[in-house]
């Protein structure tokens, strides 16, 4: 990527449910057992909304905090790109909310659904716009998910899994050299009906139907996401690294989607990586869909794993099934660089 300024993660933050359900608890509702769960997931608790919460309430906070963390005020933004599926609303998009809740006036605003590779595919968006357009100075790119508005808690192959939160990221301009240095996407529909949540689409409109379990909440094939992931996610991971001019050994630290830490944990031996050089959280949150790799980076940079200069992977697989990987030189504090007036 040749330009004569880079674009930058500028500020994280994240937001997560005070409700906290461990496997204990859940396992109240299913015929499997805590250690069971951990065995096969690894995931050990999860959080769930409160039935007064919103997505938009986790996305503001977590915008806030990204916006504090890079000395950004809500007028410097010029676009704000919600991934999600759970959003307030059918439409319109949440993006609007925070556009109006943050005061962001001048913003471009839309709303992104590409499942759990989400942010992924939001950062390259919002990176491609700020090369294309030397006016626009920053973005804000927010995941947020509320799972647990869909999963039937009694449904083992979903409950143990999926909980909600919300993670976000300020972009903007860097040094030439630094920030993200490519993007790489696939796609494979084979198994398109594999994840699904088909209640409230227009082939099963809410309008004039009773309520049906069998289309309402979300149904998930497991074995088929673990095929997917670990024959399509190695790929376009080190087809992200061929775009810059690296291969994945040269990669310092990777973030993944965290869908489950047993599938993380062989992926990242299948790419001859170590567990040192990636950060875990499902373990304790459990998969919160597209706000996943906000929320593991946000912690990630507040534990301090992230140092200037680092070659840092984003990595993530979403229904569909839909795969990105974005690789990041990861810039010095402060060193942002004004757009052009």
């Amino acid at each position: 990527m040749s330009s004569d300024f880079g674009i930058a993660i500028l500020g994280t933050g994240h937001d997560l449910p005070a409700q906290v359900e461990d496997n204990a608890s859940l396992c109240q509702r299913l015929d499997v057992s805590p250690e069971w769960i951990v065995e096969k997931t690894g995931i050990q608790r999860r959080h769930l909304a409160g039935p007064d919460d919103s997505a938009g309430d986790f996305a503001l906070r977590a915008a806030r905090q990204a916006l504090d963390a890079a000395g950004i005020q809500p007028a410097q933004l010029d676009i704000i790109i919600v991934c999600t599926f759970s959003g307030d609303y059918v439409f319109p998009p949440l993006s609007a909310r925070l556009h109006r809740d943050l005061g962001a006036r001048d913003a471009q605003i839309y709303d992104l659904q590409a499942n759990c590779a989400g942010v992924v595919a939001g950062l390259t968006a919002a990176s491609d716009r700020l090369f294309r357009d030397d006016t626009l100075r920053h973005a804000l790119v927010v995941g947020v998910e509320l799972c647990s508005r869909y999963v039937d808690r009694a449904d083992v192959n979903t409950a143990i899994y999926l909980s909600d939160g919300a993670g976000a990221v300020v972009l903007g301009r860097c040094a030439a050299g630094q920030g993200i240095q490519s993007s790489a996407f696939h796609t494979d529909s084979s198994n398109y009906e594999a994840v699904r949540l088909r209640g409230g689409g227009s082939s099963h409109p809410i309008l004039g139907r009773s309520s049906d379990a069998a289309v309402d909440a979300m149904e998930m094939n497991g074995i088929a996401t673990w095929k997917q992931a670990i024959t399509h996610l190695p790929k376009v991971m080190r087809r992200a690294c061929e775009k810059a001019g690296t291969s994945l050994p040269a990669v310092d630290f990777f973030i993944f989607h965290q869908a489950n830490l047993r599938l993380l944990e062989y992926i990242v031996r299948k790419v001859g990586a170590s567990t040192e050089r990636t950060y875990t959280n499902v373990q304790d949150i459990g998969n919160t869909g597209s706000a996943s790799i906000a929320i593991a980076l946000s912690e990630a940079v507040q534990k301090g794993h992230l140092r200037p200069g680092m070659l840092v992977m984003l990595a993530a697989v979403g229904a569909g099934f839909n795969f990105g990987a974005s690789l990041w030189r990861w810039a010095p504090a402060g060193q942002a660089v004004e757009a052009r007036a």
